[in-house]
């Protein structure tokens, strides 16, 4: 008898990464039948959550072509969602005896659970660690026919160089690495410190320094905060001055936090003047303006290109048309619940690699594309922000391409609550709230009850 699995293709399958998003593609590749073999630069699993405290001899302000640190991650970063909408479908967060119980835990825990659930599925057998990829491309039509690629990673340890050839390769190597900094006249000339949020890590080197914090985003207003014990002063600048009453309480709170427009230019003697013409003598400047996508390794003959951090052309943010399904990207989209879209599309990938399901065709592809970046032009979207999904209807219409379910009720709600509270009180929202009853439903979901508590103790 033949099984239903034999009647799909079985395709050698590269994915690149073994953080969230390479963990879960491996995962779905394997259960669909493909052969699998993980490349990840680091000695363990976790991609960015793999905590780095070792930056000697990065480049302050990353501009450098290789980057010896991949993780952002600082030293006191815990999460900004709770654990209930963490996590894969068939794994949850839990919190267990012993460990960061919390229910916005700290960074480690996360890289705990990443590696009980590379643990509970079995998957460090496919991983190379210490594995540098540098160099993907495709193989020449002519001689080999579509879809084949070669993939040249170098060992760290030993240095040796390995040329492979695959059907398929998956980049999962996450988009919190390469900083994204702005352009301000005087920034190359200005004599003093200057660095970008991925390299920060601990508040004591701006003991009693007067630091300007570029940006208010989430890493801006959590380093701007933890400073305030240290530093002599703290200039957050940040585009807008109407901002949330979270941070207006911490700022009203703190003598030595003061809030200033942009950045207008920066003069060798320290100065730091603002577009509103005030000024301060800095003695550093941390730049947390965010990060961008970069893929130094893949060479797609100009298919695929990163503009603006617009990664394209994508279909669904995943399948680059003249490419796809050999080439796939998971991990691209921001602002959205992390851990069940990354599984999704990872399930997508895998069964269009077995042809259980397929692609549109290229020219509707592309109409999908062109039709998806008019809309954001019409929305007044900067392009820089193509990725930035913010909808759990654009989650749910996602999942129909490969029969994934659609987010819980009770996982949006708890999403949005969390932001509600972090938007009201930036210091307590990780400890103080008021959501019992959601977490109750969470709790009697089948995301909880299916296996039980006790089957995750690995």
């Amino acid at each position: 008898m033949v099984s239903e699995r034999n009647l799909y293709i079985t395709k050698h399958v590269c994915v690149i990464g073994a953080g969230p998003s390479g963990l879960v593609a491996a995962r779905e590749l394997r259960k669909e039948g493909h052969t699998v073999v993980v490349l990840e630069q680091n000695h363990e699993v976790g991609g960015q959550w793999l905590y780095e405290p070792n930056i000697e001899g990065e480049d302050p302000l990353g501009k450098a072509s290789f980057l010896k640190v991949h993780s952002s991650i600082y030293a006191s970063l815990r999460l900004t969602s709770p654990r209930e909408i963490m996590g894969f479908t068939d794994f949850p967060f839990l919190a267990k005896k012993g460990r960061d119980m919390r229910r916005f835990p700290g960074h480690s825990e996360l890289l705990q659970y990443l590696k009980d659930f590379c643990d509970w599925f079995g998957l460090r057998e496919m991983i190379r660690f210490n594995t540098r990829v540098e160099y993907v491309s495709m193989f020449d039509f002519a001689k080999f026919g579509r879809d084949k690629w070669i993939v040249r990673s170098k060992e760290i340890l030993s240095e040796k160089v390995n040329e492979e050839v695959f059907d398929a390769v998956v980049v999962a190597i996450g988009h919190y690495s390469h900083p994204r900094l702005p352009n301000i006249k005087g920034m190359d000339t200005w004599k003093r410190k200057q660095m970008h949020s991925h390299i920060y890590r601990v508040p004591q080197p701006f003991c009693n320094e007067v630091v300007v914090v570029v940006g208010n985003s989430l890493s801006g207003t959590d380093i701007s905060m933890e400073l305030v014990d240290v530093a002599k002063e703290i200039h957050l600048s940040a585009k807008s001055l109407e901002i949330s009453e979270g941070l207006s309480k911490v700022i009203s709170k703190n003598r030595s936090l003061h809030l200033h427009p942009q950045i207008e230019s920066l003069y060798e003697d320290g100065r730091v003047q603002f577009v509103d013409g005030s000024w301060v003598i800095a003695d550093s400047i941390i730049y947390c303006t965010g990060y961008t996508y970069s893929f130094p390794f893949l060479d797609t003959k100009g298919i695929v290109v990163v503009d603006d951090d617009r990664v394209g052309p994508l279909y669904e943010h995943t399948f680059p048309p003249s490419l796809a399904p050999s080439l796939s990207f998971v991990g691209i989209p921001r602002k959205l619940i992390g851990f069940p879209f990354f599984e999704s599309q990872a399930k997508w990938i895998a069964q269009l690699l077995s042809g259980k399901r397929t692609l549109p065709s290229w020219d509707d592809m592309m109409k999908s594309i062109k039709e998806f970046y008019n809309s954001r032009d019409e929305a007044g979207i900067p392009k820089h922000n193509t990725h930035d999904i913010a909808s759990f209807e654009y989650c749910d219409k996602y999942g129909e391409h490969c029969g994934f379910p659609h987010l819980e009720d009770w996982r949006k709600e708890l999403c949005v609550s969390a932001l509600i509270n972090a938007d009201k009180d930036l210091e307590a929202y990780r400890d103080s709230y008021d959501d019992h009853e959601l977490l109750q439903v969470a709790h009697e979901s089948p995301h909880y009850t299916q296996l039980g508590p006790e089957a995750f103790d690995v």
